[in-house]
């Protein structure tokens, strides 16, 4: 490579280090009945804390959630764009779209225009409820439960022990918060706290209270 060559690598590397990144802890658990989703607050910029109180989970419709880990801008644009397309898709034909609908949608707009995130749709429909873990490049892939972002391979550790078919929504929301607090705990980029939420087909989009999660905590 020429020096004016590493001059302009070097340039990419300290402008990517200076990009407000979201780390990252997800977590997306099927239990009977629906789904447990949940994410970190952490955003960082290199090795510095940028925020403590950054939102990776959100409502897109009233059965499918989206989580982001990744690009701030990227993610915020992403979700922006999803909620608009899922309401617009429900004013047009009188129903929601279904979580496999949701996810081959936010594939293709990243085939089309590649975000640096790492994404999971979530959600219950008809076909019951689904975890969609979707890469920058347009893959997506389905599983019962799914963690993505620096925290994940602590996660995983949690999941792997503890995950069983067919648990209650009581359950499937312990497994979650341990997995959240064991990324705390081990991986720098996660961490401040944790946002968790339950998708259920009879009521929806229902995100737990600061309190609720608390209480939750506290009884683990």
């Amino acid at each position: 490579m020429t020096s004016q060559g590493t001059l302009r690598a070097v340039d990419h590397m300290n402008a990517e280090a200076n990009v407000v990144k979201t780390g990252t802890s997800t977590i997306g658990i099927t239990f009977d009945g629906g789904v447990v989703v949940g994410a970190d607050h952490r955003a960082t910029m290199g090795h510095f804390i940028a925020n403590k109180s950054v939102q990776k989970l959100f409502k897109i419709s009233e059965n499918v959630a989206l989580t982001t880990a990744g690009l701030v801008g990227h993610a915020q644009s992403l979700s922006r764009t999803l909620a608009a397309e899922l309401r617009l898709y429900e004013l047009k034909r009188n129903t929601t779209m279904t979580v496999k609908g949701a996810a081959t949608l936010t594939a293709n707009i990243l085939v089309g225009r590649p975000h640096y995130v790492q994404l999971l749709i979530v959600g219950t429909d008809e076909d019951g409820p689904s975890v969609y873990s979707i890469d920058s490049a347009g893959g997506s892939i389905p599983d019962d439960y799914c963690a993505t972002g620096s925290g994940s391979p602590y996660m995983y550790g949690v999941l792997e022990d503890q995950y069983k078919h067919g648990m209650t929504q009581n359950q499937a929301l312990k497994v979650a918060a341990k997995a959240l607090l064991a990324s705390a705990q081990r991986d720098a980029a996660s961490g401040n706290g944790m946002d968790l939420a339950v998708i259920t087909k009879d009521k929806g989009f229902q995100l737990l209270s600061e309190s609720e999660v608390a209480t939750l905590l506290s009884n683990l």
